[in-house]
């Protein structure tokens, strides 16, 4: 092979470098911690128009990698903005004295909830002092007892009279014990004694009395009974007479004091629905005041002693409930919920089980969530955590929707629920935000309807942003913020041109900085654990380096065993020689919190026949689409460049040596074709050169992903195995933008031990692989002898002349057969 010079990457694009005298400071110190958000633009243009919309639907759903400061970015905004509004209101819930289980919902001015509260617990409890006063009031009592005497008087005249008329009958009115209750009986006077008719009824059996009299006596008697029956009547009515006089006087005693103080509340909390509430309960205390007078001694224990608790009367249908008290807030609430599950989002309805083991609520268990707390203003909350809380993304559409919020008890097991409440629900105006990535986003845009509808601003945040004079100053800014925060030592100039050189390796351009701003701290709070390590009081760029290689040595422990197996020639890896049909692809192992790359050894033979291009992989089903594809555009290409005047006959396999797991992906498209070329025109390919890079049907070569992971991975085989000073990679030419190699990789290469060379098209980099020339198409349609293409272009129409050769032979050979067959059947 003639020794060629092909183009390179120049050293100074193989890595971008932040020259540490653009920073005017010597350390971190000399300039302002950042104040704003870096690279999210679109974002805080999308949280404003939500946040300034006030129509139903326009909540926001925030997307992007976490770390790139979607949090930090709501709050910033919030303080920008200074989001004060209205002060909302306090929120209540009262007994509904007509339904119970349907308690009335009140709202009053921020802190009047509490107010209102206090007023309603002083009012009981100047009840429970004053009535008891109030019926030992001396007007009062003699009252009572004038109405009480005027009623034995009556009771008794009435009894006396008609004992004078059962005397003048001839009867006398007898008590009878009837166990430890006693009830008047009228019997007939015999011989002054008084006797029963039974024994009436023996005398006359006996002679000894006249059955006329007894008849006499019976009809009497029952009259005398009648009478009493309707003495008995007229005392029951009597006695309810007295005691709804006696109500009504109780009444007419408590309830100047009642009516005075609830008035005086009303006077405080002058509000139609207040006063329409206070008027119920005016009306029950009335109904109800025995309540409030001295308890009477409690009866004696069936059990001797055995002393029963007794229960107390909280009187808490009178008790108010304040869900929420704004009496403290300032300007519009703000409510980041960490734990968003139903209960504390939507709130609950408790319930307690009393001393005979019954569950009981009532409406001084509602409990408010956070929704019900930000009502009127902003609400945030992850999305997946609150999707994976059942039952939270029902009544999250459901209150959005309606903009009505009514608290209940979340149990998908109703049937152990023991309660019908049901509170009065309220009107909401929550400005929900949830924080989520842009698979979940586009997940519920698709599959829900609703989503759309009660989600209408997105708020994309990039994980990169353009790389300027000013980001690159925010970066500084940014370090000089984490370091005040948290206590870091500050950054030199030297230490903070090597963060924003990693910020761009991260963002995979030279031309943008990662927004990922958690790995960037990250990084800042490590390269301060080595400063301190090495006894320096700033942060310089040794430590910043040393802290990015320490990172990967605790990541790469799979890179390392990958490395060994290489080293001891179990993985097969040629990085010197030429071999036809065999060249090294890269591939790229991302383990999800470190990522590097590893040459694999791509073998390719061809033969006559018609199966065209066989992919191993696909056959084992361990090739994924997109692989499949980049195979598949490998036949476009060859129809394209050498079956125009010819069909193509052959078969070809391809093979990912040593592969035991799934391929995916067109980044060695390229390589697989350049093997293929290998094989056919019988050209070996160069060992030392590894290839990446996919290819389309027109031949050119398209960027690929993993660039730097692909570059270095081969560098390390080929440093484990020695630097031969020929040894390099070839890469796509749309990737020399996203080199940003490592500094012992753009050593190497500026001391000419490796080499990255850019390739447009698969002709220019068939010509590194072979050193032979790739070879034009001439005029007559052939092309140039001796090149790339006339080899393979060639070995082509050999393929198709053999075969045809052989098919036709094989036609000729079964005529032979069957004349022969003929001629013995005819013998």
């Amino acid at each position: 092979m003639t020794e060629k010079t092909y183009e390179e990457v120049p050293v100074e694009k193989l890595r971008w470098r932040c020259d540490p005298n653009s920073f005017p400071m010597e350390t971190t110190e000399a300039i302002e911690p950042c104040q704003e958000i870096i690279g999210q633009e679109r974002a805080l243009e999308a949280i404003r128009v939500g946040l300034e919309i006030k129509s139903i639907g326009y909540n926001i759903f925030v997307t992007g990698l976490a770390g790139t400061g979607r949090f930090t970015t709501i709050k910033a905004v919030f303080e920008e903005m200074d989001v004060k509004g209205k002060i909302p209101n306090d929120l209540c819930y009262v007994n509904n004295f007509k339904n119970p289980d349907m308690p009335h919902m009140l709202s009053l001015p921020a802190g009047q909830g509490n107010s209102f509260k206090k007023e309603m617990e002083t009012l009981i409890e100047t009840l429970k002092k004053k009535v008891p006063l109030m019926f030992e009031n001396e007007n009062y009592l003699n009252k009572k007892k004038e109405l009480v005497e005027g009623f034995r008087n009556r009771q008794a005249e009435m009894f006396r009279e008609f004992e004078k008329k059962v005397n003048k009958e001839g009867f006398a009115l007898v008590q009878i014990q009837m166990g430890p209750y006693s009830r008047p009986g009228i019997f007939p006077m015999v011989e002054g004694n008084p006797v029963n008719i039974e024994q009436l009824e023996t005398m006359v059996e006996e002679n000894k009395f006249s059955r006329e009299e007894l008849e006499r006596i019976k009809g009497k008697q029952a009259e005398m009974v009648n009478a009493l029956e309707d003495i008995f009547k007229e005392t029951r009515k009597s006695e309810k007479e007295i005691k709804d006089e006696l109500s009504a006087l109780d009444t007419e005693m408590i309830s100047p004091a009642v009516k005075d103080s609830i008035s005086d509340i009303k006077e405080r909390f002058d509000y139609e629905k207040i006063h329409h509430y206070l008027d119920e309960v005016q009306e029950d205390i009335l109904a109800n005041f025995h309540r409030f007078k001295e308890k009477e001694e409690p009866s004696p224990s069936p059990i001797p002693g055995l002393v029963l608790p007794q229960p107390a009367d909280t009187y808490a249908e009178y008790q108010v409930n304040v869900l929420v008290d704004n009496s403290e807030t300032k300007g519009a609430p703000i409510i980041v919920e960490m734990t968003p599950n139903y209960r504390n989002l939507f709130g609950t309805i408790e319930r307690v089980v009393e001393r005979s083991g019954v569950w009981k609520t009532d409406f001084t268990h509602i409990k408010a969530g956070s929704f019900l707390r930000a009502n009127g203003g902003y609400l945030i909350f992850n999305a997946l955590d609150g999707l994976m809380e059942p039952g939270v993304w029902p009544a999250l559409k459901r209150t959005l929707k309606n903009q009505v919020m009514e608290v209940q008890t979340y149990d998908p097991f109703y049937f152990f629920a023991t309660t019908a409440l049901k509170p009065e629900p309220f009107e909401c105006n929550t400005k929900v935000i949830m924080i989520g990535d842009t698979h979940l986003y586009h997940l519920l845009f698709n599959m829900d309807d609703d989503f759309k509808k009660i989600f209408k601003i997105k708020a994309d945040f990039d994980s990169v942003t353009g790389k300027d004079e000013d980001k690159v100053r925010q970066y500084a800014s940014f370090i000089r913020k984490v370091c005040d925060e948290e206590k870091l030592r500050p950054f030199d100039r030297t230490g903070v041109a090597a963060v924003v050189e990693h910020g761009v390796r991260i963002a995979g351009r030279q031309k943008k900085l990662s927004t990922r701003f958690h790995l960037i701290a990250d990084l800042l709070r490590e390269a301060n654990y080595w400063a301190g390590k090495d006894g320096s009081q700033v942060v310089k760029e040794a430590h910043v380096d040393k802290a990015i290689e320490k990172r990967a040595y605790r990541l790469n422990l799979v890179e390392e065993k990958i490395q060994e197996m290489i080293d001891d020639g179990t993985i097969l890896i040629d990085s010197d020689g030429m071999v036809a049909g065999q060249v090294n692809g890269l591939s790229v192992y991302n383990l999800g919190d470190y990522a590097f790359g590893k040459p694999s050894r791509i073998t390719v033979k061809t033969s006559l026949g018609k199966a065209g291009i066989i992919n191993i992989e696909r056959e084992a089903e361990m090739s994924g689409p997109i692989h499949n594809k980049g195979v598949y555009i490998l036949s476009g290409y060859l129809r394209d460049r050498y079956a125009q005047d010819k069909p193509i006959t052959m078969s070809a396999s391809i093979c990912f040596e040593q592969s035991y797991s799934g391929v995916e992906g067109d980044s060695a498209s390229s390589t697989e074709l350049y093997g293929l070329l290998s094989s056919l025109s019988g050209l070996p390919l160069r060992q030392d050169i590894a290839v990446t890079g996919s290819v389309n049907q027109k031949g050119e070569i398209q960027p690929i992903g993993g660039v730097n992971e692909k570059v270095e991975g081969f560098f390390e085989v080929c440093r484990a195995k020695g630097l031969t000073g020929k040894q390099g990679v070839m890469i796509p030419h749309l990737n020399i933008d996203d080199l940003m190699l490592r500094k012992d990789v753009v050593q190497a290469v500026q001391e000419g031990k490796f080499y990255v060379y850019p390739v447009k098209t698969i002709d220019q980099g068939i010509t590194i692989l072979t050193g032979v020339e790739a070879g034009e198409r001439l005029e007559d349609g052939r092309f140039k002898e001796g090149t790339v293409n006339d080899l393979v272009d060639r070995k082509l129409q050999e393929l198709g002349k053999k075969i045809k050769e052989y098919e036709g032979g094989g036609e000729e050979a079964k005529e032979k057969k069957k004349k022969k067959g003929k001629a013995s059947c005819n013998g």
